[in-house]
């Protein structure tokens, strides 16, 4: 599984790069904050599997890196999707 830091994800926004950022928090986590990007609750997202472009990377986080990697796993063995990436530390990790 890949894998970005906060450290790269902020460098990657300033720089302006190309990529998809799907947070996949809960409705009632996303007033702690935002950092972006398309909400598809972990519930929904192999539902909603034909939102996530193929063209770019796709950066999905949750609030500290669990489930996004338990999605992402989910992800690659059901769909084989070869551009996902969790982000490590999920929001509190770029929040810091």
């Amino acid at each position: 599984m890949k894998s970005i830091s906060a450290t790269e994800f902020r460098q990657w926004k300033a720089e302006a790069k190309d990529f998809q950022l799907i947070d996949i928090r809960e409705e009632h986590e996303i007033f702690e904050g935002h950092l972006g990007g398309t909400v598809i609750p972990m519930g929904e997202i192999l539902d909603r599997v034909s939102e996530l472009r193929q063209d770019c990377p796709v950066v999905i986080h949750c609030r500290s890196g669990r489930r996004s990697s338990a999605v992402i796993h989910a992800l690659e063995k059901k769909f084989q999707l070869p551009n996902l990436y969790t982000l490590e530390g999920g929001y509190l990790g770029a929040c810091e």
